[in-house]
């Protein structure tokens, strides 16, 4: 495919490459449908990313990144203060929200704690959360991290780091999906299920 395109569409292929989900044969076709249409879709998409390059930003009280500072969710006076829901990423904030079961406010790590990685605790947004959960508001902390191995060593290292607060700290409940069939889920969420049974 060398010499098909000139550097301007292979950069614009590169760079959708590294998208998630998008390898360099999607991002061709991607690159290919922006290009067809140029004028609906590739010039007011330019437009729309120029723009949120230049203002999005993390907000300064819970992580999330919004085009104001302190963000939308911190700034809504519908949601309460006493409970703080802690998540790894913005893109679980965003699930969180779409499922519409937390109305509370929220805490953005920016990852998880992994050796492997090199990620420790001052590479993440704890800091502030120890803080938040210690101004006498807060009654819960909500854990809402991923059930893997790091996911639930960072959650045993805030818990530690939240003990002389006085806070409850809660996790999400782990089992059984609704419309899950048992003989098609792993032994891991078996088990997490039966830990997290409650009665009928």
């Amino acid at each position: 495919m060398a010499g098909t395109a000139g550097p301007e569409i292979e950069r614009l292929i590169q760079l959708l490459a590294k998208l998630p989900g998008l390898g360099p044969r999607s991002a061709r076709r991607a690159a290919l449908h922006l290009m067809k249409k140029r004028e609906a879709l590739m010039e007011p998409l330019a437009a729309a990313m120029a723009e949120a390059a230049e203002k999005i930003r993390p907000c300064s009280i819970c992580g999330n990144l919004d085009v104001s500072d302190p963000c939308t969710v911190c700034r809504d006076p519908k949601r309460g203060d006493s409970v703080i829901c802690v998540v790894e990423t913005v893109g679980d904030l965003w699930a969180l929200e779409r499922a519409g079961a937390f109305a509370g406010k929220y805490h953005v790590l920016g990852g998880v704690l992994s050796a492997l990685d090199g990620v420790g605790p001052d590479d993440l947004n704890l800091a502030s959360l120890i803080e938040r959960a210690g101004n006498g508001s807060v009654s819960e902390v909500i854990l809402a991290l991923n059930a893997t191995v790091d996911g639930q060593t960072t959650a045993h290292v805030i818990a530690d780091r939240l003990a002389h607060t006085g806070v409850s700290i809660t996790s999400l409940a782990r089992g059984v999906p609704v419309g899950g069939e048992l003989d098609y889920l792993d032994d891991g969420t078996l088990a997490a299920a039966f830990r997290s049974r409650r009665p009928a």
